[in-house]
């Protein structure tokens, strides 16, 4: 690929510009108080790179893309149940961006990729959805479709890998941390308490074993990540009449290979 397509966009990119293109509710952000600019500089400096989708060449959504202006209670942690790749290039990562994509575009009949972001094997963080990025830095949420009848309330990465029997690559682990402290900074979310695998919502082995056993660690090191930036942890809170149910995985949940759940619900109204 050209330099163009592989060069992803620096953290201060990411939040000034989506402060210009945004619209008020982001200019209200850049435009509050001294102690609420120090903040978002905060949050910047703990932001990981981001490539966007004109790194990996993304097709344009096939309708808008639904943007609420309150962001997600939960970020959902999947894996993307494909091969657990040793191609740790960028330019394998950003061909995997493209192949779910189509594959969701295509084989699924959706509007756009459904998870907003993507982790490579090789620690690479992707874009996913349209309007990820903006709606991040605006505190606001870009419906997916990843988590079947929760989609307004989550926000889901998907991690390159199957993780039923093994874990995750340092690269892909240390991004996530990254990755789920910027989140959890940016919506003002309690990492012990917003921090989820989809088997927590519906009947699924995603993000598989290995990985959803690493969630409490995972969350400790995000609470750690974020007070080493010099943000604030917000308190925990339990989970109100529409938060999940934390169903236990059915006994006759079907044992295949690449088995990644449902994504999409009756109670979803976007694609």
């Amino acid at each position: 690929m050209t330099n163009t397509h592989r060069s992803g966009l620096d953290r201060r990119t990411l939040f000034r510009g989506a402060a210009l293109t945004s619209g008020a509710a982001a200019l209200g952000v850049f435009g509050a108080t001294s102690a609420a600019a120090q903040t978002t500089d905060a949050v910047q400096a703990a932001a990981p790179q981001l490539y966007w989708r004109g790194a990996w060449n993304a097709r344009a959504p096939r309708s808008p893309i639904q943007v609420l202006a309150n962001g997600p209670r939960y970020i959902v942690v999947h894996h993307t149940a494909t091969a657990n790749s040793t191609d740790y290039s960028l330019d394998h990562a950003l061909r995997l961006s493209k192949s779910i994509q189509n594959y969701h575009m295509d084989s699924n009949g959706w509007i756009d990729t459904g998870q907003q972001l993507t982790i490579s094997r090789g620690g690479y963080l992707m874009e996913g959805r349209d309007r990820t990025p903006e709606a991040i830095a605006a505190g606001q949420h870009v419906v997916g479709t990843h988590v079947a009848n929760n989609n307004s309330t989550c926000i889901g990465i998907e991690n390159e890998g199957l993780y039923t029997s093994v874990g995750p690559t340092q690269a892909l682990t240390d991004t996530l941390v990254q990755t789920l402290a910027w989140l959890c900074s940016a919506y003002g979310l309690n990492p012990h308490s917003a921090i989820l695998g989809h088997r927590d919502f519906n009947a699924t082995a995603c993000p598989g074993d290995v990985l959803y056993a690493m969630l409490p660690d995972l969350r400790n090191g995000v609470a750690q990540t974020m007070r080493a930036h010099g943000l604030r942890v917000p308190a925990r809170h339990e989970p109100d009449e529409n938060g999940p149910t934390y169903p236990a995985v059915p006994e006759d949940e079907p044992q295949r290979e690449f088995y990644h759940g449902p994504m999409r619900g009756a109670d979803d109204f976007s694609r």
